[in-house]
């Protein structure tokens, strides 16, 4: 059984932000100004519509009116995946974790490296805060949205900024 996916273009302080979902479930959240933007796929159906809970919470969000997400989600990915994403979403609004400590978290300890992987396939940014994991050292690391993107989300997060 297939399920039709829809999607639409958000302007964001950020860049331009790409939804996906189903008209039930977020599939995905990609930063189309980024250095790898996300091809929308022949089937995927224009529908703006479709994304209104989404776009008012990222609003509130960026607003800084707005500290956890409230949607469905749909994430495909693998197990191991599935239980980095799941770490993601427990980090709270405003704090980091190092990719040492989240692979600690899930109980893989030796897993930092596969850990900052499976981050880094995280098909819904911001919203699961991938931005939230940080070097061991504290510094700024791999972000697919970039490290200006990461470093102004965790301004936004810690009262530093408004976006």
């Amino acid at each position: 059984m297939s399920t039709n996916l829809f999607y639409t273009l958000e302007d964001s302080p950020i860049g331009q932000l790409l939804l996906l979902g189903d008209g039930r479930a977020l599939h995905g959240l990609y930063m189309q100004d980024a250095p790898r933007p996300k091809a929308i796929a022949p089937g995927w159906e224009l529908a703006s519509t479709s994304f209104a809970d989404v776009r008012a919470q990222l609003r509130e969000y960026f607003a800084g009116e707005r500290s956890a997400f409230d949607l469905e989600l749909v994430m495909d990915g693998s197990p191991f995946e599935g239980r980095v994403w799941g770490a993601l979403r427990d980090i709270p609004y405003g704090a980091t974790v190092s990719y040492g400590e989240l692979a600690r978290q899930i109980g893989q300890p030796s897993a930092a490296r596969a850990v900052g992987l499976a981050n880094g396939r995280n098909p819904i940014s911001v919203i699961v805060p991938c931005h939230r994991v940080i070097g061991a050292n504290g510094t700024l690391t791999g972000y697919g949205g970039g490290l200006e993107r990461k470093r102004m989300l965790l301004e936004l997060e810690s009262g530093q900024a408004r976006l």
